[in-house]
């Protein structure tokens, strides 16, 4: 039979409880079917299986069924090798659901499910936010074309993901949007964004329906939903998973009951959820019950008060960030386009900075502006350059520009140094990816790298606009003045010019070049970032022998010197006269990129600074 209905809109302006769906996946894993065979392609090879579930929850009084289409977009249709059966997959996914809502006994909407894509996306990762909403857009259309009534987004734990698919679905049409945040044990979503944070974006961005699903059970969902009612107006869904999973004989069970599931229902709804489904581990038989609660407050059998919350719609404060001149005296010196010199010096091998700070009281007293401090050069262990920036800063005063790469700590243990860095003093810092291990000295260490230098600038510039990973308030922020690294002889430029461009957007302010032997290729690069220009510092490597000169062209990776330089250096009989030849090297380059760079990165070869004076004397006044 078919049932008139009204769009699923005008359902929602009724103001009646909604009764979702329950799991798919934990059904089909049920009757057999493998959690490593793809649930999303049975749409084609199985419709009964996905049929006859469709049915059954229509049968415990279901008025919403999803698609099976959770995971089919195109990163996780890949890795099966269905990618390009996409379209076909989504399409019979909704045709199926709409076969079923046909027969039914009373009006069913399908709605289109769309989980995450599966993958980092910026900031955290390598996938633009516009190549993920393209993602999205894609199985948005294929579900669209099959005729869904709504569209649900569920599952997603990082609201920056959540909000391109919320855009790409936008972009397609008007249908309502069920925005749906997987959370944890504490009630935040991933990166610790919490309620209040995802809560007022989602409705910011335009989501009609904010809820939550999967994760945890009933209970820590009630408790987060009393938090999010006071963030939004809009009206509120859940779809807990049924308790935690607990391996039984070799199996993944859900243990808690339909009854249990019936009694929170009612709970939902004296705290002003409309809509009431299941996630992970939930069957028609409880979805069964909380049709049966729900009729208890509409069939006036009982009256039981409702509790609806008066929407306080806290907003979340305005923080005032630090002007870029007054983040530290290096970004004042370029702001006022001042040529700025820096030094880099490398942290000792072991404990004693005796013979560094030496180094750095003498970089102060001839007017060095900064001293660079490497994190871990070519993955070797070492001091650890935070401390040894706040050995200089505090025992030489001299600003430091602290080197801070993504290959040995993970997000929290990033977020957790750059706080503890900012509020010992440290103020400017390069962020890097960072050497592999295998390239060091301990080449069977681990690396972490869940984010690389695009991300890891995203986080900082969210630390500086008084944010954390989540997205929540940090109180004062921080006013870190953010380098990232260039490199103008990349084999790859384009690539390179891509990711600076990336690096720019995410909110860098200053770069510094690998050092710099074939101005050409400066030239070149300065001119292929025109359009997305921040100031750059010059990398000028002084070398100190032929062989210094050999191991960087053949053994330091992102490294060329030209062979007319190369044999300018053999041709010197003596270890000193090869380094006089190198100061010279390194002055000729000075004297022709100083106008068209604001400052320099100069190396100081074994910590001797007096190298870095001659580099400049005479070219660059201090």
């Amino acid at each position: 039979m078919s049932i008139d209905k009204p769009g699923f809109r005008e359902l929602l302006n009724e103001d009646k409880i909604i009764i979702f769906d329950g799991a798919m996946g934990t059904m089909l894993y049920s009757k057999g079917i493998y959690i490593n065979r793809c649930f999303d392609e049975m749409n084609l090879s199985a419709p009964t299986a996905i049929s006859d579930i469709h049915a059954e929850y229509i049968k415990a009084g279901a008025q919403v069924i999803e698609t099976n289409t959770f995971g089919a977009n195109r990163c996780k249709l890949a890795p099966h090798g269905f990618a390009e059966q996409l379209e076909a997959i989504n399409y019979q996914g909704v045709k199926l659901a709409v076969q079923a809502a046909k027969i039914a006994p009373h009006p069913v909407y399908v709605a289109g499910s769309m989980g995450p894509l599966g993958i980092k996306i910026e900031p955290w990762g390598k996938t633009s936010v516009e190549e993920a909403c393209d993602y999205f857009k894609e199985q948005a259309e294929a579900l669209l074309a099959g005729g869904v009534d709504l569209f649900v987004l569920e599952t997603f734990s990082d609201i920056n993901e959540m909000h391109q698919a919320i855009r790409a679905v936008k972009s397609l049409c008007d249908l309502p949007i069920l925005a749906q945040i997987k959370i944890g044990s504490d009630g935040n979503a991933t990166y610790g964004t919490t309620p209040e944070v995802f809560t007022q974006n989602l409705d910011l961005w335009g989501a009609d329906i904010i809820g939550l699903n999967c994760g945890v059970g009933p209970k820590i969902m009630l408790d987060t939903i009393e938090l999010m009612a006071e963030f939004t107006k809009k009206k509120l869904m859940v779809r807990p998973t049924a308790g935690l999973p607990t391996s039984v004989d070799g199996r993944t069970m859900y243990l808690s009951s339909p009854e249990y599931f019936a009694e929170y229902a009612k709970r939902f709804i004296q705290n002003g959820v409309k809509i009431i489904g299941g996630c992970c581990g939930t069957t028609p038989a409880h979805i069964k019950a909380i049709a049966s609660a729900v009729r208890m407050f509409t069939t006036g059998e009982r009256k039981i008060s409702v509790m609806v919350r008066e929407s306080t719609q806290k907003t979340m404060q305005r923080v005032e960030v630090v002007a870029k001149e007054n983040k530290s005296q290096l970004a004042r010196s370029i702001c006022e386009n001042k040529f700025v010199v820096t030094v880099e010096i490398s942290p000792p091998k072991g404990c004693d900075a005796t013979r560094s700070l030496e180094a750095a009281r003498y970089a102060r007293e001839n007017k060095i502006d900064a001293i660079n401090i490497p994190d871990g050069p070519r993955a070797t262990a070492r001091m650890s350059p935070q401390a040894l920036a706040g050995i200089f800063e505090r025992g030489v005063g001299i600003e430091t520009i602290l080197h801070y790469c993504c290959r040995d700590r993970n997000l929290l243990g990033m977020q957790s140094d750059l706080l503890g860095a900012y509020a010992s003093g440290l103020k400017n810092v390069l962020l890097i990816t960072g050497d592999p291990p295998k390239l060091g000295d301990y080449p069977d260490a681990t690396a972490v790298f869940d984010v690389d230098s695009i991300g890891l600038t995203n986080m900082v510039h969210r630390l500086n606009s008084g944010s954390d990973l989540g997205g929540n308030p940090i109180g004062r922020p921080t006013g870190f003045f953010i380098g990232v690294g260039a490199n103008p002889g990349a084999i790859d430029l384009d690539l390179e010019i891509k990711r600076f461009e990336y690096k720019v957007e995410a909110g860098a302010e200053f770069a510094i070049t690998q050092p710099v032997f074939d101005i050409a290729l400066l030239e070149t690069f300065l001119k292929r970032i025109s359009h997305v220009r921040i100031p750059v510092l010059a990398g000028i490597w002084p070398l100190a022998s032929l062989k210094n000169a050999e191991f960087m062209n053949n053994e330091v990776p992102g490294m060329a010197i030209p062979d007319h330089l190369i044999k300018r250096m053999r041709a010197c009989d003596s270890a000193e006269k090869q380094r006089e030849e190198g100061i010279k090297i390194a002055r000729e380059a000075l004297n022709v990129i100083k106008d068209i760079v604001q400052g320099v990165q100069i190396s100081a070869p074994f910590g001797r600074v007096a190298t870095v004076l001659e580099v400049i004397d005479g070219i660059i006044a201090r």
